[in-house]
């Protein structure tokens, strides 16, 4: 029992000896997060890119009717040309802009593919219509260009 009380008591100064070679060194605090420290810059936006047009996506191109489209339950559709990637169709509806890939049909319509494979502008002779293909319904129908409506009068008459 005098060899444990022996050791205990050898322990305990040499705890107290080395508090006391440093009594003035307080407890460290809890380091805070980085985050805090210095704010996080916002993430750069990626700008996409798409392959280049081939000749026959160009001609489809230059197929496809630009300028505003008058829908049914008076919603409109907005087609222009891609400013940065010849070639390619920007498609408006509502507040949703769409990337389009123009396709020529053997039945004579005109597909404006979306690249991200959400939705798909049918170009006919007197209408066009625009779904949404992961859903598989239509977003708009009805949609008439005024090339499209003149087309339809004079096949009327």
């Amino acid at each position: 029992m005098s060899r444990n009380l022996i050791l205990a008591l050898a322990f305990g100064l040499t705890s107290a000896a080395a508090m006391a070679a440093d009594p003035a060194t307080p407890a460290k605090p809890a380091a805070k997060p980085a985050a805090t420290a210095a704010k996080k810059a916002p993430p750069k936006k990626v700008e996409a890119t798409l392959p280049a047009a081939d000749q026959a996506q160009l001609d489809a191109a230059e197929r496809t009717l630009y300028g505003p489209y008058e829908c049914e339950f008076d919603q409109k559709i907005d087609v222009s040309i891609n400013p940065k990637f010849p070639g390619y169709v920007d498609v408006a509806f509502g507040k949703k802009l769409f990337t389009m890939k123009p396709v020529s049909s053997s039945t004579g319509a005109l597909r404006l593919e979306d690249v991200k494979g959400v939705a798909l502008l049918l170009q006919i002779a007197n209408k066009s219509m625009l779904m949404d293909t992961k859903v598989g319904q239509r977003l708009v129908d009805g949609c008439v260009h005024e090339k499209q409506r003149a087309a339809a009068a004079a096949a009327g008459k």
